[in-house]
């Protein structure tokens, strides 16, 4: 490799501080264009060019999150060289990868997630709070981070605020979700009861922190694992044929919001989404379902 290419991976070692393994794809990314070059000087690529090597590694069947990683690498090569004045603009600057499809967003049948939240044991206190918890995962789309945060009510204490609370009057519940911005979402009868059922125990679990809503068999504030082992095992207790995580009841929550009101802004807010855009992949679900549905019923369409 060129001396160049040697001086920008001792900056990425030793003055970056990048990992071997980091430094290890750098160094095959650059062999690589080394090699699509064919013995042109790699100071005399020009951003037409550039385009032309991203075509070549499409026809070699490389993903596009792979092209995307490449491309990268190129470009913070070719911004090291202008930095050091050896190039008077980086020629990788506007040249992108192939577009990476995102996956949609998985969600339950209506069946299957009203089971799963209505089914279960009220025997202990952690069925209560499993139960209160299911209910309000699915009842208000909340993420994961956002239940496992809630107290039972607002409180300020010194440097300690509440990041989210239940009101039980109005039958809503605050959170502060990304970028600490709140919200309020409302929360179904169903899952009010839950939570009334599961306060009424939570005494029993108390200890040095009287604040959180949700508390461990040890009375400490749950965690999003614990939540996420607990929704798994009730899943597969009833026999839920999908891998169901904490994410996959507010995926729920959102599909079958906009299934039945077709309302995207009131679900872009009650989900607490800065941008519709985000919201918008629900309608792709929205339209699976709706596609199931026709081919199922009309006549033209069954097999």
């Amino acid at each position: 490799m060129s001396a160049d290419f040697q001086s920008y991976l001792s900056q990425l070692r030793f003055e970056r501080k990048l990992s071997e393994r980091t430094v290890d794809a750098y160094t095959r990314d650059l062999a690589l264009l080394e090699t699509l070059l064919e013995g042109q000087p790699y100071l005399q690529l020009q951003t037409a060019q550039a385009r032309r090597l991203v075509a070549r590694l499409h026809q070699r069947a490389l993903n596009p999150r792979s092209i995307a990683r490449i491309l990268s690498g190129w470009r913070g090569f070719y911004q090291w060289l202008c930095e050091q004045d050896k190039l008077a603009a980086n020629p990788l600057l506007g040249v992108r990868p192939p577009k990476i499809r995102k996956p949609l967003p998985e969600a339950l049948s209506v069946d299957d997630a009203v089971r799963l939240v209505a089914s279960g044991s009220d025997e202990t206190p952690d069925d209560l709070a499993n139960k209160a918890m299911f209910e309000l995962l699915y009842s208000s789309g909340l993420r994961v981070s956002e239940l496992c945060s809630l107290d039972v009510t607002g409180v300020r204490d010194g440097d300690y605020q509440s990041a989210g609370w239940i009101d039980f009057s109005e039958g809503m519940v605050l959170v502060t979700g990304k970028g600490n911005k709140q919200r309020m979402v409302p929360v179904g009868k169903a899952a009010l009861q839950a939570l009334k059922l599961w306060l009424d125990a939570r005494g029993e679990r108390l200890s040095d922190d009287p604040y959180p809503l949700f508390l461990s068999q040890r009375g400490k504030r749950i965690t999003p694992r614990m939540v996420q082992q607990r929704i798994k095992q009730h899943a597969q207790m009833l026999g839920i044929p999908a891998d169901v995580h904490p994410h996959m009841m507010r995926h729920s929550f959102a599909s079958h919001m906009l299934q039945s009101s077709g309302d995207l802004r009131a679900v872009q807010e009650m989900l607490g989404h800065s941008s519709l855009a985000s919201t918008q992949v629900y309608t792709a679900l929205d339209f699976q379902h709706l596609a199931a549905v026709y081919d199922k019923a009309h006549p033209r369409a069954k097999k």
